[in-house]
């Protein structure tokens, strides 16, 4: 589901439909399966040194679409492009830690980091990092627009097994199938989908969630991920009563989070007041304000509403500005935290997206599983709205350091960014799909990103 704008739109600020659709028609040097694990892509095997500062990768035989070799000195050539066009993105300050990119003899590609990063491969294959030679894209399959101007539509067919980096198969059409892909708006598609006019719908979030209560016809076709991410309110400017702290705080405080998410009913979907999940955090770190009933954490922001209003409000409760799309989901979420904050005197007014709010919703899911995304997602270097130059710089120092002494390092960067209240968390992010019976090669993961190849290929 999305616009067609942003579904096929170019360059590497990629929509969620423009992802899936670039690891289809564009290959890095490793890729994602089903399940969300590593295969191989551009390249067909690779190893990593011992100290984990290295990765070498064996590229597979074979060319690019122009019919140039596919070398170690191209393919290096082509990943140190697609790393300079991801600076000024958060993907670009995870690419951080890489240093030099060397070809090696032949057909081999040597990755030096500055220190280890374990979730390195898997942040390889995000298909921001698909490489092109002459512009030109090496992926499974290639696309074409449908109507004069390209329209909201595409189809998508597989490239013959030997262009692939397989051998060859006088059969391989009786393997695949094409794939008819439609940027749709969630209503649209989830009438599509019902009127049996599509097999899948990929893309949901909580702001279409209402819309895919299983009717009779779609009822076990609905797949939600347990995706790890971020969910929650980005302040984005430090005015009014959002400009102190302790402020920002106590609208983090007065929210039920679990109250919050109880209307829509999903098993599984937990709450936290964490940027950083535990799991991942390690240690015995506990959700914030552990040991504090609701009740008296909501008499706490009171009491910062109260004096705020005495003092700098000259009287007047604070007014703040959420921007959100108007989908059912949101028009849940905005209903219930508005009601939430009016307990404690705020008032929260619901405005289009666009700037100038002073909240926005934060809906990503991650990339790889280390604090090191959740974290860079707040840098400064962004300017995605109010962020802590104490917690980047925490950030910055702690990759220098070893693995132990990191990891405390980066917990002190996230206690920075918290005290800091520029975000305010709620849960995980929520991915859903519908997806009928006969479709092969789909997987809930935790990243909830599906690559079309795997659906469009026929099990032997």
């Amino acid at each position: 589901m999305g616009s067609e704008a942003s579904v096929f739109a170019p360059g590497v600020r990629l929509s969620p439909g423009g992802q899936e659709l670039r690891s289809a028609t564009a290959a890095g040097l490793v890729t994602l399966d089903a399940q969300g694990e590593i295969e191989p892509a551009l390249a067909d095997r690779w190893i990593v040194t011992d100290d984990g500062r290295s990765y070498i990768f064996r590229l597979r035989e074979g060319t690019w679409p122009d019919g140039a070799a596919l070398t170690g000195d191209s393919a290096r050539d082509a990943l140190r492009s697609a790393i300079r066009q991801l600076s000024g993105t958060s993907l670009g300050l995870d690419l951080g830690q890489v240093g030099e990119v060397r070809a090696m003899a032949g057909r081999v590609v040597e990755i030096d980091l500055a220190s280890p990063m374990p979730d390195f491969l898997r942040l390889l294959a995000q298909p921001e990092l698909a490489l092109t030679h002459r512009g030109l894209e090496a992926g499974p399959m290639t696309m074409k627009r449908d109507g004069p101007k390209g329209g909201n539509s595409a189809e998508l067919t597989f490239q013959p097994p030997e262009v692939r980096g397989l051998p060859q198969d006088r059969d391989w059409r009786k393997h695949v199938r094409a794939i008819e892909f439609h940027a749709l708006d969630p209503r649209t598609a989830l009438t599509a989908f019902d009127q049996g006019q599509v097999d899948v719908v990929l893309g949901g979030t909580l702001g279409s969630w209402p819309l895919a209560n299983p009717g009779p016809l779609s009822r076990g076709n609905l797949r939600v991920d347990n995706a790890l991410g971020l969910f929650g309110l980005q302040v984005e400017r430090e005015s009014g009563f959002l400009a102190q702290p302790e402020n920002r705080e106590a609208l983090a405080m007065a929210i039920d989070r679990d109250a919050l998410l109880a209307p829509f009913n999903i098993g599984g979907w937990a709450p936290t007041t964490r940027i950083v999940p535990a799991v991942l955090a390690g240690g015995d770190a506990p959700d914030r304000w552990a040991g504090q009933s609701l009740d008296q954490r909501r008499a706490a922001a009171a009491a910062k509403v109260a004096a705020w209003k005495n003092g700098s409000g000259k009287g007047q409760g604070p007014r703040i500005t959420i921007a959100l799309d108007h989908e059912p989901g949101l028009d849940f979420l905005f209903n219930g935290l508005s009601a939430q904050l009016g307990q404690v005197g705020i008032t929260l007014v619901r405005v289009g997206p666009g700037p100038g709010a002073d909240l926005t919703l934060f809906d990503q899911a991650a990339r790889y599983a280390a604090p090191l995304w959740f974290l860079n997602q707040f840098n400064c270097s962004l300017h995605r709205g109010l962020c802590s130059s104490l917690a980047d710089k925490a950030v910055a120092d702690a990759l220098a350091l070893p693995d132990g002494e990191r990891a405390a390092l980066l917990g002190r960067a996230e206690a920075i960014l918290t005290a800091s209240n520029v975000y305010i968390p709620i849960g995980a992010p929520l991915r859903w799909s519908m997806v009928r019976s006969n479709v092969d090669g789909f997987a809930d993961n935790q990243w909830g990103f599906h690559p079309l190849p795997d659906m469009a290929t026929i099990p032997k």
